[in-house]
């Protein structure tokens, strides 16, 4: 799939994750925002699938692709616990908790090698 195509697609897709977004959680704009940037992560992961199956030359990779977006899924529902909750410590302890998951998920293929 060219890149272009790609660009539109993921236009489109936040397009659509606004609109549900909007629908869902109108009056409320954390809300919205919270819901935004999880969902787009979603789709990050689908993208980073799409990336594994067709890779090209000059393109950041889909393990990079993968790790950005479950931060952002990571940042969004840690957001949305806090509007939910309003207790910060459970949006700390899942922020640490994904950075530190993502940070063996990263030494692993490197300690393979060896």
């Amino acid at each position: 799939m060219a890149k272009r195509q790609l660009g539109l697609l993921s236009f489109g897709v936040f397009v659509v994750i606004l609109a549900v977004s909007l629908l869902v959680f109108f009056p409320d704009l954390s809300k919205i925002l919270a819901l935004i940037l999880t969902l787009y992560g979603l789709w990050g992961i689908a993208l980073a699938g799409i990336r594994a199956k067709n890779p090209e030359k000059y393109e950041r990779g889909a393990f990079s692709t993968l790790v950005w977006a479950i931060l952002l899924i990571a940042v969004g529902g840690s957001w949305f616990i806090f509007i939910q909750t309003e207790n910060f410590v459970y949006t700390v302890v899942l922020l640490l908790i994904v950075v530190g998951i993502l940070a063996v998920a990263s030494a692993l293929p490197t300690m393979r090698k060896k």
